[in-house]
C-alpha cells in the first residue's frame, strides 16, 4: 500500500505576524483608527488567538498600537499636539546623539547602510526608521537610547505617514542622511546637528501640513 505524503504546516510565529502587521501600518494599509482584534489578526493570518495576542502585545508595547481596557487595540491617530510633541523631543534626543558621533568622528556603519537601502527599497520607511535608529544606537549611553525607543514607536507612525502621503521623495531623504553622515565624518558637530534638526522639523512640517490639509478636507 502506498501512502500519500501528509504536508507538513510551518507554524506562523508571534514575530512574523509582528513584522507583517508592523509593515501594514508603516505603509496605512492598516490605516489610523483601524482596530486589530485577536480574532481578525487571528483568521487573518490562519493562527491561534493566543499567538496573535502576542504579536499584538508586541505592537501595542512598541507604541505602533494603543489599546484601552476591555477594547480592541488600535492604531493611534496622532493629534497636530501629538507631532509636535514628539517631533520635539525626537529632536532633543537625536541632536545629542550626532553630537557625540561628531565628537569622535563616528559613523555608525549601521546607519550608512540603512540609509543606502533607502534608495533601493520599495518601501523608505522601514530604512529611514533603522538609519536614525542607528545613529542613537551608536552613541555611548544606554539611557539615551533608551528614552529614543520610548518615542521610536509612534516616530514609526509618523514616518509612516511621510511616505505613504508621498511628501518627500526616498531620494531627499538619502541625500539629507548622508549630508548629516558627512558632518558626523568631519567631527563637525555644529553642521551635523544643524541637518539633522532641519531633516526632522522638515519632515514634522510636511506631516503636519497634511494633517491640515486633510482637516480641511
Amino acid at each position: 500500500m502506498v501512502h500519500e505524503a501528509i504536508p507538513v504546516l510551518t507554524p506562523v510565529l508571534p514575530g512574523a505576524i509582528y513584522d507583517q502587521l508592523r509593515a501594514s501600518i508603516l505603509s496605512q494599509q492598516d490605516a489610523p483608527g483601524s482596530a486589530l482584534t485577536e480574532s481578525a489578526v487571528a483568521l487573518r493570518f490562519g493562527v491561534a488567538r493566543p499567538t496573535a495576542r502576542l504579536a499584538i502585545e508586541r505592537l501595542v508595547a512598541d507604541g505602533l498600537l494603543r489599546r484601552e481596557p476591555h477594547h480592541a487595540a488600535q492604531v493611534p491617530v496622532l493629534s497636530r499636539d501629538d507631532i509636535i510633541d514628539l517631533f520635539y523631543n525626537r529632536a532633543l534626543i537625536e541632536i545629542e546623539a550626532v553630537t557625540a558621533l561628531a565628537g569622535g568622528g563616528t559613523v555608525p556603519p549601521s546607519a550608512v547602510r540603512a540609509n543606502r537601502n533607502v534608495c533601493i527599497a520599495a518601501d523608505f520607511a522601514p530604512h529611514d526608521i533603522d538609519f536614525h535608529r542607528a545613529l542613537v544606537a551608536g552613541q555611548p549611553s544606554p539611557r539615551l537610547s533608551r528614552m529614543h525607543e520610548l518615542l521610536m514607536g509612534e516616530i514609526e507612525l509618523c514616518i509612516g505617514q511621510v511616505q505613504s502621503a508621498h511628501l518627500i521623495s526616498a531620494a531627499q531623504v538619502a541625500a539629507q542622511h548622508q549630508g548629516i553622515l558627512d558632518a558626523i565624518a568631519a567631527s563637525d558637530a555644529i553642521r551635523a546637528s544643524t541637518l539633522l534638526r532641519e531633516h526632522i522639523l522638515g519632515a514634522r512640517d510636511r506631516l503636519l501640513a497634511h494633517v491640515d490639509r486633510t482637516i480641511d478636507g
